[in-house]
């Protein structure tokens, strides 16, 4: 093929532009005064939500897909990185250690397929029409929003798969053509299509990219190793480089290098070659991967250090594939040669299947900085530095921002500690199919972390992995075997947990033997604190410890005592004891601070105790002696192991139960200390409990079983209470709400459930796309967690019965529809403020109303009224409210009105007549909303007056209590003063002693609290001016002191009784 002369420059012309987006404005007039948000209302009323949770966000993405990311520089130093989570960006500042900065929204329609950021703009591809989507686009977002988008021509039906932006164009790869738009107008320029010979040659799998100083031109890498230079200001292909050799494959990877003209190029078969493009010649060839695992990122080093013996030389390229997690550093010097390779830079793929995501998805050198940054698909972006000293050509790691590698198994908020810090609300623990454990922040995703299992890499080091003799370019790297089994159950107490400075200096980790005659100095732990965290693991006898306030792995690997793998772990409140449950069905009690084994369950017996129990076995063959047997204890000890795996272990909050369950159907309480067995409740063959789940406020406990459905146990009365069934197949998972008053399910119909416990409804039911494999309610009922199937985020969602009423009646399974979870951006999310202000028409009003009057059961209890806490809070915060809905203007009539509405006759227009105002019927109008007004006042007020009169205020109070919001609020401000305190028209003074007698009578207590409040506000000034309204004041003032300080007292004294119960150190 003849040689064309290309066009060189050397600086490209910076082309500046702004991009208006153009909107629509309202034309319609609005004649009525309207409540803002009223015309969006229509359509909020069809979209599918759940009655009581509203979706909040997803944390845990950081790059879950194989987008690469894309960078920018912000001057010299500063640098941004964009990485996609599906249908939204995430862009973090390298200089702030990667700090999370923008989100951008809204999500995409469908799939990011690729994307680009140029001059502090990020261009997104998503969808594919060729692939069952419906729509396809390129849009454009500046700091996190929506500021553009790019047009498509109507017949491209593939994928948009690389984005490049330079000079004065955008180009798109797609499969077999490239899209070139203008970045001054952002129109449609042209598009290229590659020619094949055969089917499917074509294929651009090497993606584009362009040279320094070449004008106007791209290089394209294709399927049969080809690489075409096309100029896309005339649309025309100039030149095409041919393969070193027919057998090298498709081109993988193309990258410019600093040097001019030089471009490195990397084929399937594994060679990589440096090209001249101008002689059209190869210098370099060499094999820097294999088949299997090609050359899929190449990068090169800008700031003219790193190569030769001491890396004051130039010319350091780097490495990798898809296929590993290693990137392999060359220097390009005397014909080139391998520096060093990083190895398990990211995940490697897992060898048995795609559940444990890896590989390296991109590498870059940032521009004139020794900084290289890799993301790979194993969820995370790391930034690696070269400076150790002496010269090393492997990097150290400079920052990273990670999550899970593979789906979410099991979920925990972090309960509070004996001294009642917030920890519940704001730390969650995942543990995953990756070996990993990571504790979430939810309010800060900085302060997210894994919790370190040790020095990984220096392990790898000693068993030979990191060995520079054992080079290779294959996916060979280990280092995820080195790391724990995969997590199946979590369990926390921060009682004991010291913080970060629990047990200071260099503990070993998971010790698996421990001497008992070998002294261990306590008084250290004693006063720092121990583990806190112990997990099970997939197909592992052993459990682990964990350092949460160290964020590391524990001291103890504690194992069964029958050897089989450990299905169930639970800690006791005080934080000192983890009982381990076995699929054998052997049940061990771990002291945390020693590491000693400390019971079993049934108890070890001795052989006397054993010989004692088989003659206590052939005595009860009497009658009598069975009957004597059965008035003491059925049990005898030794004796009740489960005969299955157990699923679930509890410990009661006063150590004094051991409560477990298994697959053999049977219920097991023992006691704590003795092991010895104290009850059992029997449920087969009727079914399988596969997991438990305690409340310790209400002593209830709720069984999961293979039936479908959920039992609920008093542990005080060991008798069944509530049965809740409808989940369709397994029930993945199940928790109780904070208070104890929801059980929330999670089963493999992709539904979850909410009963309420005292009325047996289910009173939600939200419907996902997928179904969820793991639950967790916070401690402070604030946020529920949720994993989704096959996700490597974690959805939480808000409570809305926080902020609002949630109704308590019963639904149908019917009414379980589809409802869009929580994302990554929080688009489409709630926040606790919308959540709150949510208005919710599907609240009946037979909810609004009061419950039947009960009787107080004794005079000396301060009893709460039956009215909804919505209706008093709502009069509390009436003005508020009112301000929120006042429209943000009035309404204006229409300037000008159509042509066809005046009339020709000159006769006024219908609209004209219903603004006219008519002084007659305004009069008319008023006069009898007078007299409702006044009939209504004079009932409330005769009431009023009545019980001045009688002593007696309870009808009074009763009506009030009946009263909407706004009407209490009406007839508060009508409350007059009257002529004088004697002619009994002072009705300020008959309020203040109608909540005087209630307080005496020590009944409606929030109420009274709530009407005082508001009538305080509203009538200060003629309180403060009248002394008889003052001493009526200072008197319910008195009663009101009298009140709390009993109060006061008393829940004192009960929450003293409390502490010193639930002290460890008691």
């Amino acid at each position: 093929m003849p040689k064309a002369p290309l066009e060189r420059e050397r600086v490209y012309p910076a082309a500046q532009f702004e991009t208006t987006m153009p909107h629509s404005e309202q034309d319609e007039r609005l004649a009525k005064r309207q409540k803002l948000g009223s015309v969006a209302k229509s359509h909020n009323s069809t979209t599918q939500r759940s009655r009581i949770f509203a979706p909040y966000r997803t944390v845990g993405l950081v790059s879950p897909t194989d987008v690469p990311f894309t960078s920018v520089a912000l001057g010299k130093t500063t640098f941004q990185l964009t990485t996609s989570t599906g249908r939204s960006l995430q862009t973090y500042d390298l200089k702030r250690g990667l700090n999370l900065v923008f989100m951008t929204r809204p999500q995409t329609p469908f799939q990011i397929t690729a994307t680009c950021a140029s001059k502090g703009r990020v261009f997104a591809a998503w969808g594919d029409l060729g692939n069952g989507t419906s729509q396809q686009g390129v849009w454009i977002f500046q700091r996190g929003k929506k500021v553009g988008q790019l047009e498509l021509p109507s017949d491209l039906r593939q994928p948009i798969k690389q984005i490049l932006v330079f000079g004065s164009w955008i180009v798109a790869c797609a499969v077999t053509r490239i899209e070139v738009w203008k970045t001054a107008t952002l129109e449609h320029y042209t598009t290229l299509f590659t020619m094949a010979t055969r089917k499917g040659d074509n294929e651009l799998t090497g993606g584009v990219c362009t040279m320094p100083t070449y004008l106007n031109k791209i290089f394209v890498g294709r399927r049969d190793g080809w690489v075409e230079i096309w100029n896309v200001a005339t649309g025309k292909l100039i030149y095409t480089l041919l393969p070193p050799s027919p057998s090298c494959g498709a081109v993988t990877c193309m990258e410019p290098s600093p040097a001019l003209s030089l471009m490195a190029i990397s084929y399937s078969g594994g060679q990589l070659i440096i090209r001249n493009i101008l002689t059209d010649k190869t210098l370099i060839q060499f094999s820097a991967g294999a088949e299997d695992a090609p050359v899929t990122t190449i990068a090169f080093r800008t700031d003219g250090m790193g190569a030769g013996q001491d890396g004051r030389k130039d010319g350091v390229m780097a490495t990798a594939t898809n296929a590993s997690g290693d990137i392999t550093f060359w220097d390009l010097n005397e014909g080139g040669r391998v520096m060093g390779v990083l190895r398990s830079a990211h995940n490697p793929p897992a060898g048995d299947g795609a559940v444990v995501r890896g590989g390296v998805s991109k590498i870059e050198f940032l521009a004139g900085q020794p900084v290289i940054v890799t993301s790979g698909r194993d969820n995370s972006l790391k930034s690696w530095i070269f400076d150790e000293t002496p010269f090393s050509p492997i990097p150290r790691i400079l920052h990273t921002r990670s999550g899970h590698a593979a789906p979410v198994t099991s979920l925990l908020f972090l309960p509070s500690d004996f001294d009642g810090a917030e920890a519940g609300n704001k730390w969650l623990l995942s543990g995953g199919k990756d070996r990993s454990l990571w504790g979430w922040s939810l309010r800060r995703d900085g302060q997210s972390k894994e919790l370190s299992q040790g020095n990984i890499r220096k392990k790898a080091k000693k068993h030979g992995i990191l060995a520079m003799g054992s080079l290779s370019h294959g996916p060979t790297t280990t280092l995820e075997d080195l790391k724990a089994p995969e997590i199946t159950c979590i369990a926390c107490s921060l009682n004991r947990d010291g913080g970060i400075g629990a047990l200071p200096g260099k503990q070993p980790l998971w010790q698996k033997t421990r001497d008992p005659k070998k002294s261990l100095d306590a008084s250290i732990s004693g006063m720092t604190g121990w583990e806190s965290v112990v997990t099970a693991h997939k197909d592992d006898p052993f459990v682990r410890t964990w350092f949460w306030g160290r964020k590391r792995a524990g001291r103890w690997a504690f194992q069964t005592s029958d050897g089989t793998t450990a299905a169930s772990v639970a800690m006791s409140p005080c934080g000192t004891f983890a009982v381990v449950g076995s699929a054998g069905g052997s049940i061990d009690m771990f002291n945390l601070q020693s590491g000693l084994h400390r019971q079993r369950f049934p108890s070890k017996l001795t052989p006397a105790q054993a010989r004692q129990v088989k003659m206590q076995q052939a005595r009860q063959a009497d009658t009598v002696t069975q009957l004597e047997a059965r008035t003491s204890s059925r049990f005898l000890p030794g004796t009740g192991k489960h005969s299955k795996a157990v699923t679930g272990i509890v410990v009661d909050s006063m150590n004094h139960l051991v409560i477990s369950c298994s697959l053999d159907g049977k219920i097991k309480f023992w006691e704590f200390l003795t092991g010895n067995l104290l009850h059992e409740i029997n449920w087969a063959p009727m079914t399988a409990i596969t997991g438990c789940r305690y409340h310790a406020t209400s002593d209830l406990i709720a069984f999961s079983c293979d039936d479908g459905s959920i039992r609920v146990v008093d542990i005080e009365t060991r008798q069944t209470i509530r049965e809740f069934w409808g989940c369709q197949g397994k029930i993945n998972d199940f928790t109780f709400s904070n208070d104890g008053r929801w059980i929330v399910a999670a089963s493999q119909d992709s539904v979850i459930r909410v009963w309420d416990l005292p009325t047996s409804h289910l009173i939600d039911a939200i419907r996902l796309e997928r179904p969820c494999t793991a639950l967790a309610f916070s401690a402070t009922g604030e946020y529920l967690a949720a994993a989704p199937e096959g996700e490597l985020g974690v959805d939480i969602w808000n409570n809305k019965s926080l902020f609002t009423h949630v109704p308590t009646r019963q639904i149908s399974e019917s009414a379980a529809e589809q409802v869009s979870g929580p994302t990554a951006s929080g688009e489409g999310g709630q926040g606790l403020l919308e959540a709150a202000f949510e208005d919710d028409d599907a609240v009946g009003d037979n909810d609004e109303v009061a419950a039947s009057n009960l009787d107080q059961l004794s005079a000396d209890m301060m009893t709460l009224s039956l009215v909804p806490r919505s209706r008093w809070q709502t009069l509390l915060h009436l003005d508020l409210i009112k301000k929120r809905n006042k429209p943000k203007e009035p309404p204006k009539a229409p300037e000008k009105a159509p042509f066809f509405l005046p009339s020709t006759t000159g006769a006024p227009s219908l609209s004209q007549n219903n603004m006219e105002t008519n002084p007659d019927d305004s009069q008319n109008q008023s006069r009898i909303t007078k007299f409702d007004r006044g009939r209504m006042e004079q009932a409330f007020t005769s009431s009023l007056r009545a019980g001045a009169t009688s002593g007696d205020y309870d009808d009074f109070i009763e009506r009030l209590k009946a009263l909407a919001p706004a009407t209490a609020d009406l007839e508060l401000r009508s409350i007059s003063l009257g002529d004088s305190d004697s002619d009994g028209s002072n009705e300020l003074l008959y309020f203040i002693q109608a909540l005087t007698s209630r307080l005496v009578a020590r009944r409606d207590y929030e109420l009274t609290q709530a009407w005082m409040t508001v009538f305080l506000r509203l009538h200060f000034d003629s309180i403060m001016a009248s002394d008889t309204l003052m001493g009526a004041l200072r008197e319910w003032k008195q009663r009101q002191a009298e009140e709390c300080e009993r109060l006061d007292n008393l829940v004192g004294y009960c929450g003293g009784v409390v502490s010193f119960l639930r002290s460890p150190r008691t």
